[in-house]
């Protein structure tokens, strides 16, 4: 995508810029983003996997005017050179496909980020304005101690290099906030009562893989009760936990940390997910680079699986197979329908 030139002030000036892009998208496009890629796997045959046009490009560079009290009469448009963008990229992509795909979750998930933020956020994905989309998460959802930052001359460079759910799952406000009552059996001590809260759903790996699936397992293991040794200094008694619960409902989606599990746990990935009372639907996942650092994300269309990856020249193509070489980083579920 080529750069755009706008004044960046402040989030008044980005809402503009975006009421913009809202104004032109009317007249240009008449399919949605996610609409051309449905057609392009249509018509798709074995010579052609690849998606026409490439989506979020790694990395962005989004030019911006300088303050309005410049002294100088001369315009001075700054730079801002976006770095290490794989830690949210595959999240948006993620994001967008499971919004589109499903009528009703742009609603539910407008009470946690905004209305407004969803709206823009899939009108910019659909304009294909990918590196204002990355701005509009990182104005609106991050926090400036989550990247580093450096002022060089004109330039600006925001880099995004750590851990993707630090840069995206934990700014989902309280989407998947669950929260879990503990109390401990001796009355000496001296924090008897812990509410115990949690803004994402880390699934840890068994001891021992038990006999069927170890994905469920390990999500039945941290929603359920338990008695533990109390970990309060000098408690010698057992500490009871209630069955973890959504703060909030069963959220439309839910985001899986598996950073702790190794390639041979995960031989199989369930299709469905029990969770919270309601059937959950395997739509897509994060995968990691061990060697080049690097996060990509797979995703499914209407059945098909697909790969994206920001550092490709086609950076969207159909799966045979799962990709090679690849750690798994996260999986995401969506609730199903109720019918």
């Amino acid at each position: 995508m080529e750069s755009k030139f706008c004044v960046l002030n402040d989030p008044e000036d980005l809402q503009t810029l975006i009421t913009n892009t809202e104004n032109r998208l009317q007249f240009e496009r008449s399919k949605t983003l996610f609409e051309e890629i449905r057609a392009s796997i249509n018509n798709n045959d074995e010579e052609d996997r690849s998606f026409w046009r490439p989506v979020l490009p790694w990395g962005g560079v989004y030019t911006i005017r300088a303050g309005r009290k410049a002294i100088s009469c001369t315009p001075l448009y700054v730079k801002i050179y976006l770095k290490n963008t794989c830690t949210i990229d595959g999240f948006l992509m993620i994001l967008y496909v499971i919004l589109r795909d499903n009528q009703g979750f742009p609603r539910e998930l407008g009470v946690f980020l905004g209305k407004q933020f969803v709206e823009h956020f899939l009108t910019l994905m659909d304009s294909c304005d990918y590196t204002t989309v990355k701005m509009l998460w990182i104005w609106y959802r991050m926090s400036k101690k989550q990247y580093r930052s450096a002022v060089c001359q004109a330039a600006l460079e925001i880099d995004l290099f750590g851990n993707e759910h630090d840069n995206f799952t934990e700014n989902l406000e309280n989407l998947m906030s669950t929260m879990q009552e503990s109390l401990c059996t001796s009355w000496s001590c001296r924090t008897r009562f812990q509410e115990l809260l949690k803004r994402t759903v880390i699934i840890n790996p068994p001891h021992e893989l038990p006999p069927r699936d170890p994905i469920q397992s390990a999500v039945d293991e941290f929603f359920c009760p338990k008695i533990l040794l109390c970990t309060e200094l000098g408690c010698d008694g057992l500490r009871e936990f209630s069955h973890r619960v959504f703060c909030h409902g069963a959220p439309p989606f839910v985001i899986l940390n598996m950073q702790q599990w190794k390639a041979e746990e995960l031989s199989y990935v369930p299709y469905h997910l029990a969770l919270s009372q309601h059937r959950y639907s395997l739509e897509g996942a994060t995968l990691f680079n061990k060697e080049e650092h690097h996060y990509s994300a797979a995703f499914q269309i209407d059945g098909y699986w697909m790969h994206y990856d920001g550092l490709r020249s086609d950076n969207l193509i159909l799966l045979h197979k799962p990709p090679e070489l690849l750690l798994l980083s996260s999986l995401v579920y969506t609730r199903a329908s109720e019918k």
